[in-house]
């Protein structure tokens, strides 16, 4: 009615040009009504399609926090399969039995003890004097890892923390952080493990980013809890000083490093890890360095020594299948330093690479990367903490840690040829060489600048392989070496990458993981420790250390769904559409 009323010539043209646009506009609209009952439709089957596709995956894993629970009303939390032992519990010293332990040790048949002392800092009881060894007690649930790991782990539980975190599974992992405030105040430290085995070393200090994932998931519920918060800063704040007092610190540096304080061979390895020591004594016997060769020290049989004695022989080089003919030469055994160098090797986590040394040797003469970067971390999350909290002094001293740390990471760490963050050894004065992937550690803590973060990601062809990123680019035989991919490094990695801008980077390494568990998976239903990312398969030809691969598994079942969360959605659709293929057509 409006246009019939204009007058001006031109309104004619207007008319017929407005007509033609509310023609248009009306076969627009009944498009647009068109697609409004389809899409729906469409929209669903997709979303459908793709929960249908990850749900199997998705069931395993959410399964496994069940199956992998361990609590005192299961008797089979004591039992530890790398050790022969009889079934011990123990109760710190100053720890009257709880109602469910007295009911646990009549049902289960299991002997309960206490520690001898109380125990106010880590390395103030002798283990070896704690026979049989057991299971230190913890006052709530926790996930292990799986197999022969049937403790709860100090670096293992952040990973599997933010897998419960994301399968909402909170309370559960709320109770874990809380076991180890637990530990921290009975057993003097959060521990490699709860074993009495373990009361002389720690793990790679996760524990302040356990207690903020807890606390901003309760927070996203609308269940935010200061009080908590406040007691978690206490708890975190005592640990934080083992790694920052003797003999922790790595010599004049101002950094840190991983120091066992026992003495001797590993208690795990000699009972699990099968002739390991003696390969490690035929290992340096072999080697032409004579730094090397100072491992292995020749011993008379009633001289007193440092773990198992190994007979020599020298025999005639035979080229036919007879015996050739040998003489004795005496006895070697391994040296103290050494066992130091493998103990501080599995505080680390890293057991066993040859990242510092063969077969770790020298682990406690080096400042590493990986454990800088998380004490940095650290002080940054206490300074977040304490401002929460309303202590804007403590705050600020936190910061300026912090700061402290971050300077001497880019001096001893650093190395600006190369443009890649190295271990320092500081004994001798100089970086390693041994490229790692815990180079990306510093990404993930937020340390380098811009410049430097994208010279580190000029290495990432280094690392980067079909199924994900390997440990590093050299082949020793040990399992966290060339060509194993791990998921707690993948994660850290990953998150480094994306931190500084390279999602595209950051999406495709995650993706080449996440498919390769999900291929696994689909070939036999199982999540594993760890994967051959060359091959994409779960196949391991480990020579050096325990060399099984095994079934869970706690670290990979809580990485696989934190970064299937970051994965952009058409990567996820993807993904989910891949697990109705044939396994080995996933990239």
């Amino acid at each position: 009615m409006l246009l019939g009323t204009m007058e001006n010539p031109s309104s004619r043209a207007a008319s017929r040009t407005n007509c033609a646009f509310f023609r248009c506009r009306q076969v627009t609209l009944a498009a647009l009504a068109f697609c409004t009952i389809l899409a729906p439709a469409s929209f669903a089957q997709e979303a459908a399609a793709k929960e249908a596709g990850l749900r199997q995956i998705q069931s395993y894993i959410a399964a496994g926090w069940d199956t992998l629970t361990r609590s005192l009303n299961d008797c089979k939390v004591i039992v530890d399969p790398k050790l022969a032992a009889a079934s011990v519990l123990y109760l710190p010293a100053d720890f009257d039995a709880p109602a469910d332990v007295q009911e646990m040790q009549k049902r289960c048949n299991v002997q309960v003890k206490h520690l001898p002392q109380v125990i106010h800092k880590l390395g103030e009881v002798d283990t070896s004097n704690l026979e049989p060894p057991g299971l230190l007690y913890l006052n709530n649930k926790y996930v292990v890892p799986g197999g022969r790991f049937n403790e709860m782990y100090g670096w293992d539980s952040y990973f599997i923390v933010r897998g419960l975190v994301e399968d909402k599974r909170i309370e559960l992992a709320r109770g874990m952080v809380e076991n180890f405030f637990f530990e921290i105040e009975h057993y003097g430290a959060v521990l490699n493990a709860n074993r009495t085995y373990y009361l002389t070393r720690s793990q790679p200090p996760f524990l302040t980013s356990m207690i903020l994932s807890v606390y901003d998931a309760q927070k996203a519920t609308g269940r935010e809890d200061r009080a908590w918060l406040e007691r978690a800063y206490g708890y975190a704040t005592r640990d934080y000083g083992l790694w920052t007092r003797e003999p922790h610190l790595a010599g004049t540096t101002g950094l840190s490093r991983y120091y066992d304080f026992g003495n001797g061979p590993a208690p795990e390895s000699v009972k699990d890890e099968t002739g390991h020591y003696r390969q490690v004594a035929a290992f340096f016997l072999g080697q032409k360095q004579d730094a090397w060769r100072d491992y292995v020290v020749p011993q008379k049989p009633d001289e007193e020594h440092v773990g198992p004695l190994f007979a020599l022989q020298v025999c005639d080089s035979a080229n036919t299948m007879a015996q050739g003919a040998c003489d004795s030469a005496g006895a070697a055994a391994l040296s103290a330093d050494y066992y130091k160098g493998d103990r501080a090797m599995r505080e680390s986590g890293y057991d066993v690479s040859f990242r510092f040394g063969p077969h770790g040797a020298r682990t406690h003469h080096y400042a590493p990367v990986c454990l800088n970067s998380l004490l940095y971390k650290t002080e940054k999350d206490l300074e977040q903490m304490s401002g929460m909290l309303g202590r804007p002094t403590e705050a600020g001293e936190w910061r300026k840690r912090a700061e402290d740390r971050k300077q001497r990471i880019q001096k001893y760490l650093w190395d600006s040829e190369r443009g890649l963050y190295f271990d320092y050894d500081f004994e001798n004065g100089k970086r390693s060489d041994y490229e790692y992937v815990t180079a990306f550690f510093p990404l993930w803590a937020g340390i380098p600048t811009p410049e430097q973060a994208r010279a580190v990601m000029q290495h990432l062809p280094t690392f980067e392989k079909p199924g994900g990123l390997v440990m590093s680019p050299h082949e020793t035989g040990a399992q966290w070496d060339f060509p194993y991919a791990w998921a707690p490094d993948q994660l850290v990695a990953d998150e480094g990458i994306r931190r500084y801008g390279f999602n595209a980077e950051a999406d495709r390494v995650s993706y080449e993981f996440l498919s390769t568990v999900a291929e696994n998976f689909r070939r036999d239903g199982t999540i594993r420790e760890k994967y051959n990312a060359v091959t994409r398969s779960s196949e391991t030809q480990v020579t050096a250390g325990y060399h099984m691969n095994i079934v869970g598994f706690g670290w990979t079942n809580g990485v696989f769904l934190a970064l299937l969360h970051q994965l952009p959605e058409t990567s996820v659709t993807r993904l989910a559409n891949e697990q109705t293929t044939q396994p080995g057509s996933g990239r």
